[in-house]
């Protein structure tokens, strides 16, 4: 009997041992668990941060080109106002000729006399047809200008969580609206093919589209062939495609290997901070994506990125 017992409380002590071994690994656990989602909380926080900073650095590269694009419909608004404001005077003079004779404080014929010598200042007839088009351009001028604006709003916003069922092509038109002016002089051709709608970032997906296609206009700078730039975006066996192709400098293998590379840059000092690759590539790893590359240098360069379909939220 007293060796059951030993034998017993033996067994309950290694069992009490285990049990507090336990409780004591899973409090370890849940620490480095809490631990380890803090820092990938900060991670993201901290990518978000980077990639915010380059939005704005490839903001800057978009500045003078989006000020001349609203100085054009700003300079014929402008104008048209002024017409518009030179027309207050004889509309004024008009209107008070016509409630002085409407309450009889003038007769007929100094009415008429009056509608004469306005009409040889402005012809009525003129005014008539002048007026709707000065007020349609001046509309037209300013809702350009909204739309300019609202597209570097759109692209300047912080939207690192604004993931959605969309068609990857907003994003694409979206970024080519954007750089108007800097493509004006390429020879610039696009494509767009139906693609299903996937989980993305449409707001993400647009700034790796600007930073290749300044990319690719950059490398076709001082170039003595007209420059040349293709955007294609197709669907292949549940991947969405979107290719931006040049007929630049192209890059060499070393230059391909480094591309990613945190600071790497082939600009002069002061041009290029060297982490706009870097901030496509995690955009375009963050959609589950990758990123296919071919130069050959003297002949140019073709970037595809290539995104899975996804159907669904994934981790």
């Amino acid at each position: 009997m007293d060796d059951f017992k030993q034998a017993y409380l033996l067994e309950k002590a290694a069992r009490e041992e285990a049990e507090q071994l336990l409780a004591d690994k899973s409090r370890i656990l849940v620490a480095v668990n809490s631990e380890l989602e803090q820092k990938v909380a900060d991670l993201e926080h901290h990518q978000a941060m980077f990639i915010q900073a380059e939005k704005m650095a490839t903001l800057g590269t978009l500045c003078a080109g989006v000020a001349h694009e609203i100085n054009n419909p700003l300079a014929y608004s402008m104008s048209n106002l002024d017409s518009l404001k030179s027309y207050c005077g004889f509309f004024s003079k008009l209107l008070k000729l016509c409630s002085e004779f409407s309450e009889n404080h003038i007769d007929k014929e100094a009415f008429h006399q009056q509608l004469v010598d306005l009409n040889q200042v402005h012809s009525f007839a003129f005014v008539a047809d002048d007026l709707p088009d000065l007020i349609d351009d001046t509309e037209q001028g300013l809702q350009r200008i909204s739309k300019i604006v609202s597209n570097l709003l759109n692209f300047s916003r912080p939207k690192s969580q604004d993931m959605q069922f969309a068609d990857m092509t907003d994003a694409v038109t979206s970024a080519v609206k954007l750089l108007t002016n800097q493509l004006r002089n390429c020879h610039f051709q696009s494509q767009y093919s139906p693609i299903s709608q996937s989980w993305c970032n449409l707001a993400a997906i647009s700034q790796v589209i600007v930073n290749l296609l300044i990319n690719a206009k950059q490398a076709c700078d001082n170039q003595d062939s007209q420059t040349k730039i293709t955007i294609n975006v197709y669907e292949l066996e549940q991947h969405i495609y979107i290719d931006i192709e040049d007929n630049g400098i192209g890059m060499s293998a070393e230059t391909i290997a480094k591309i990613y590379d945190p600071f790497f840059t082939t600009k002069p000092v002061g041009e290029g901070t060297g982490m706009g690759m870097t901030m496509v590539y995690a955009i375009v790893h963050e959609h589950k994506g990758r990123i296919d590359i071919q130069s050959s240098q003297g002949i140019g360069t073709r970037m595809s990125c290539v995104f899975p379909v996804l159907s669904q939220v994934t981790s």
